[in-house]
C-alpha cells in the first residue's frame, strides 16, 4: 500500500426539493454558470459548516476544537475552573496566547481580549496552554509546541491559517467542492403572507406580505480526503476521522431556511473511491447539462458513471477499491449500505495506519 498517497473520494448525487439551502448577500439562492447554463450552487463553506456541526454528534468533545476570536475566554474559563479568579485568569489567558505567538486586541473598554482574526484551536490545546501558564512556564517555545501539536480532528481535516506565524498553520487534509446542479436551474419566487392571529374581524387579512426566492435541484457533490496528510497530523485517530467525515459529508445538510422548506434529504447515490494516484472530481460528467422531462436523478447517475469510465480509461485507471450506495454494482464498486461503508472505510484506513 502506498504510504505517501492514499485518497478517499466521495461523489454524491442528491436531489433537493424547493428550498433556499445557501443564500447570497441579497437573500437569493446561490448559483453558478457551468457549461454555459445557470446552475444551483451550494458553497463548500456552507456544507463544511454543516459537516462540522454534525461532528458534535459523532466525536467526543476532546476530539474537536473551536474556530473563534474568543480563544482567550476559553483559556480563562479553564483557568477559573482551576481556582484562579476571573480578572487574573483573563490576563493569564492573554499571556498564554501571546507566548504562543498569537496576537490579541482589547475592546474600547479594555475589558475583553480577542484574537485579531478567527483562530482554530482544539480543546486539548486550550487545556495544555492553561496548564503551562498555571505552572509559570516562561519558555515561549513550549507554548508554541502546544499549538503545533494536539490538533483536533476538525482542525486536521479543514486546516488552520495563522497570519501571525506560518509555523502554526495546519494544511487541510480534506477538500470540499461547491455543489452544483447537474442541470440548468431557474429560480422561482414564493409570494407569502403572515396572518395576524389577534386582528379584529373588521381588519382581517395579512399582517405581513413578502416574497422569497427558491429553487429545486439534483446536485452533484464532491469531497476528497488525503489520508496520508491526515495521518501526519493526527496519527492513530485517522481511521475515526475518515469514518466521521464520511458520515457527516453524506448525511449533513446546510440549515438555510430549513424551517420554511423542510428540505432535509439524503443522497440518491453515493460513490466512494479509494485511490493511490490522485483525487478525481467527476463534475465534468455534467458540463453538458442533463435534460429530462421525467426527473434528473436517473440520468445524472448514468452520466456520472459514464464519465468516470472515460476518465479511468484515459487518465488514472480504476480505483484500488470503490463502494456504491443506492445503485447496483457498477465499475467494480462494492454495493453496500451506509453502516457497512463506514465500517469498511474504518477498517481500510486502520490497515493503512499500521503500514505507515
Amino acid at each position: 500500500m502506498n504510504k505517501k498517497r492514499l485518497y478517499i473520494d466521495f461523489h454524491v448525487i442528491q436531489t433537493v426539493p424547493p428550498s433556499c439551502v445557501n443564500r447570497d448577500d441579497t437573500g437569493r439562492p446561490k448559483t453558478a454558470v457551468y457549461g454555459g447554463v445557470n446552475r444551483a450552487r451550494v458553497s463548500s463553506q456552507s456544507w463544511k459548516h454543516a459537516i462540522r456541526n454534525m461532528f458534535t454528534d459523532i466525536f467526543n468533545d476532546e476530539q474537536l476544537g473551536f474556530r473563534t476570536m474568543h480563544a482567550t475566554d476559553l483559556i480563562a474559563k479553564h483557568l477559573i475552573q482551576n481556582g484562579i479568579e476571573k480578572g487574573k485568569a483573563d490576563k493569564m489567558a492573554v499571556e498564554a496566547l501571546s507566548n504562543a505567538g498569537i496576537s490579541t486586541k482589547t475592546d474600547k473598554k479594555k475589558e475583553n481580549a480577542t484574537t485579531k482574526a478567527l483562530f482554530f484551536i482544539s480543546r486539548v490545546q486550550i487545556k495544555k496552554l492553561a496548564e503551562l501558564v498555571i505552572a509559570g512556564v516562561k519558555d515561549k517555545k513550549e507554548y508554541k509546541k502546544v499549538l503545533q501539536n494536539y490538533q483536533s480532528i476538525d482542525i486536521a481535516l479543514f486546516g488552520r491559517m495563522v497570519a501571525d506565524d506560518v509555523d502554526l498553520n495546519v494544511d487541510a487534509s480534506s477538500q470540499v467542492a461547491h455543489s452544483i446542479s447537474t442541470h440548468a436551474v431557474q429560480s422561482e419566487y414564493d409570494y407569502f403572507t403572515a396572518v395576524d392571529d389577534y386582528s379584529t374581524a373588521d381588519n382581517a387579512g395579512a399582517g405581513h406580505l413578502g416574497t422569497t426566492e427558491f429553487n429545486s435541484a439534483t446536485l452533484y457533490r464532491y469531497a476528497t480526503v488525503n489520508v496520508a496528510e491526515l495521518f501526519q497530523t493526527i496519527g492513530t485517530d485517522t481511521a475515526d476521522a475518515v469514518k466521521g467525515f464520511a458520515e457527516a459529508f453524506i448525511c449533513s445538510m446546510p440549515t438555510g431556511k430549513q424551517n420554511s422548506y423542510a428540505n432535509r434529504t439524503l443522497p440518491d447515490l453515493v460513490y466512494v473511491t479509494i485511490r493511490t494516484n490522485q483525487p478525481v472530481n467527476l463534475s465534468g460528467a455534467f458540463e453538458k447539462p442533463v435534460r429530462s422531462k421525467e426527473g434528473y436523478t436517473e440520468e445524472s447517475v448514468k452520466k456520472l458513471f459514464a464519465h468516470a469510465q472515460k476518465v479511468y480509461d484515459n487518465y488514472c485507471e480504476t480505483p484500488v477499491h470503490s463502494f456504491v450506495i443506492g445503485s447496483d454494482s457498477v465499475l467494480g464498486a462494492e454495493k453496500v449500505n451506509l453502516p457497512a461503508l463506514l465500517e469498511q472505510l474504518h477498517d481500510y484506513i486502520s490497515d493503512f495506519d499500521e503500514v505507515v
